[in-house]
């Protein structure tokens, strides 16, 4: 039991190689959609599209495979990249520095896929034309992972007033079911943060061996 157990590292960083690499390519890719030839091409091609071909000032766009990873290094404004940019750092410094580089890396990419997964349903279903942008399904599945490994450690909502991580994701989980169920926050993708939640929740669990598929080596904390 014990070779087949995970071990985390003890080294820390405020800046891991994974998440520092995800600041720089979201930063720079943020500065590209500043041009405007640049960014008309970015989000015709770069963002996430409903399936099918969907009206585009100047031509067409449409769903296209690597649109799973590469929207989530586009964002609609400064304010979304940093939020979210500041989000993934406070959220996922601890985390990176505890699983290793190559963990998080999987699990942030699986949030990021299974967020625009169920955000491509949602999309396709609607009928309504629209790209989907933004680190937040990778981003919420970090808030959920951090709140299952440290529960109790207080986060400063507004630098002044200290809640449990645990109660923040819980908190945020039920915000976002309600903003979805609602639509109350229009031009949210409420749907792909929940997937992100759902996708990392679930991957988590098989990397603790509790699904009915094991990997061959179980971590625990």
């Amino acid at each position: 039991m014990y070779q087949n157990s995970y071990r985390p590292l003890t080294q820390f960083s405020m800046f891991p190689p994974v998440i520092k690499n995800l600041l720089i390519l979201n930063g720079l890719a943020f500065l590209a959609t500043m041009t405007p030839v640049l960014s008309r091409v970015l989000v015709q091609w770069f963002a996430l599209w409903p399936i099918g071909n969907a009206g585009f000032p100047g031509g067409f766009a449409s769903f296209l495979p690597w649109q799973l990873v590469t929207y989530s290094f586009l964002h609609g404004g400064f304010t979304h990249l940093l939020f979210n940019m500041f989000a993934l750092w406070l959220f996922g410094v601890q985390i990176e520095n505890t699983w290793g580089s190559r963990r998080f890396t999987i699990f942030y990419f699986v949030c990021v896929i299974g967020a625009g997964l169920i955000q491509l349903i949602v999309a396709s279903s609607s009928g309504t034309v629209y790209p989907t942008v933004g680190a937040s399904g990778g981003v919420f599945g970090i808030l959920l992972a951090f709140g299952m490994m440290f529960p109790n450690q207080p986060i400063y909502i507004y630098f002044l007033f200290p809640i449990k991580a645990k109660w923040l994701v819980i908190m945020y989980g039920v915000l976002e079911l309600w903003a979805a169920v609602t639509g109350t926050q229009a031009g949210v993708a409420n749907f792909a943060h929940l997937g992100g939640m759902l996708f990392g929740f679930l991957l988590i669990q098989y990397w603790r061996g509790k699904l009915p598929i094991r990997p061959g080596r179980t971590m625990y904390w």
